[in-house]
């Protein structure tokens, strides 16, 4: 494994914190800078952290001085010393991370790996702007990055061949689950996921359910922590909405991402959510006031079986153009989204016939190309094989 010991994060905010948090339990020195003063707060945030950890008994209070003394803020960009590895966290603008990393490469060795924790744009465009992009790719960190395992390690069309390999190696010691993904829009959560926002939405809107319908066929029937709407409220709809039109249009407006009028509403009215008090759901000190749902198992199962048969389609789909293993296709979404199964495992367990139909039932009702079936489908049902098979 490469040796990483010096690393810099850039951005404080509270993805680039939670990165911070990481690294330097994992017993790196990290440097961090931020165009904002956000250093006392980045400190009492990891200090917090730290102590609720102890509170529950996993993690030793003696070493979180150690923790904070590794730790340095550094005032300006050009001034990060040396390091092995540095992780971008700034906000989601293809020319500001293009000059954030120019100047990083101008000021730093050229054994320092490079490294965009972008969730939306495209590697291979920012890697463009860099004058050596073969220590450069993705590490999608997923928030809160302290918390969460997943980590999304993509490398770019001129990344170093192993460069992955070596990163996912690190991410394992940093004590990340890391899942290698092609550079395409979305990579696998936020490409994957989007059938789970969008046609939970769209059955609203056609007036099949309503969302405390939907929500509830999901938990009851699926298993899912939280409903799609329930899930989409907790995000935030600027951000989902945002992450759903970048998706859209980064595979040239194809319809199975269209973002809906609905949530649009919903942003231009600020109604955001938990975070201003409403969203699909009106919240009162932090809790939903939704509506009773009356039982009704046909109309659960109708639901249930339309949502997840649109996000195994859309695993299957990812599958089939080898935008990740079927392994790390799986391990993305039960861990990165906490699915209660991976995709292709679960459409193993309902067979490719069912699969087929349902996706085909869809597609001659609505004839439109949003419900096509992933051709991966009928080849698995001819071939008598399983979606989890490695191709």
């Amino acid at each position: 494994m490469i040796k990483i010991e010096k690393i810099a994060v850039v951005g404080a905010g509270s993805m680039g914190s939670g990165i911070v948090e990481v690294a330097s339990k994992a017993g790196c020195k990290v440097f961090v800078w931020d165009p904002n003063p956000a250093q006392e707060q980045l400190f009492k945030s990891i200090t917090k952290h730290l102590d609720k950890l102890a509170e529950k008994g996993k993690w030793d209070s003696n070493k979180s001085q150690e923790v904070l003394n590794s730790i340095q803020w550094i005032d300006r960009l050009e001034s990060i010393p040396p390091c092995d590895l540095i992780i971008e966290a700034i906000p989601e603008k293809l020319e500001l991370k293009v000059n954030t990393f120019q100047t990083l490469e101008a000021h730093q060795p050229e054994t320092t790996i490079l490294a965009s924790n972008t969730s939306s744009l495209s590697i291979a465009g920012i890697a463009g702007g860099l004058a050596k992009p073969q220590r450069f790719l993705g590490l999608h960190f997923f928030n809160p990055a302290f918390i969460m395992p997943l980590v999304e390690v993509v490398p770019g069309i001129a990344t170093q061949a192993t460069l992955a390999d070596e990163l996912s190696e690190l991410m394992r010691a940093w004590g990340k689950i890391p899942v290698v993904a092609k550079d395409t829009p979305g990579f696998i959560v936020n490409r994957v996921a989007r059938p789970f926002y969008g046609e939970a939405i769209r059955m609203v809107e056609e007036g099949i359910a309503t969302p405390e319908e939907i929500d509830h066929a999901m938990k009851s029937l699926g298993g899912f922590k939280m409903g799609p709407f329930e899930l989409m409220d907790f995000i935030g709809h600027d951000v989902n909405f945002a992450v759903t039109e970048s998706v859209y249009a980064a595979f040239w407006n194809d319809p199975r991402y269209k973002p809906s009028f609905a949530q649009k509403r919903l942003v231009e009215a600020g109604r955001l959510g938990r975070k201003s008090g409403q969203g699909f759901y009106t919240y009162v000190d932090g809790q939903a006031q939704n509506q009773a749902v009356t039982e009704n198992p046909q109309r659960d199962q109708r639901i249930f079986e339309r949502i997840l048969v649109m996000l195994m389609n859309e695993a299957i789909d990812a599958r089939f153009w080898n935008i990740a293993s079927a392994k790390d296709l799986d391990l993305a979404m039960t861990k990165g989204v906490n699915y209660p199964k991976g995709l292709l495992q679960w459409a193993d367990e309902w067979g490719a016939q069912k699969v087929y139909d349902l996706m085909l039932g869809l597609h001659q009702r609505y004839n439109e190309d949003r419900y096509r079936p992933s051709p991966l489908i009928a080849d698995t049902l001819h071939s008598q094989t399983n979606f989890y098979n490695e191709l």
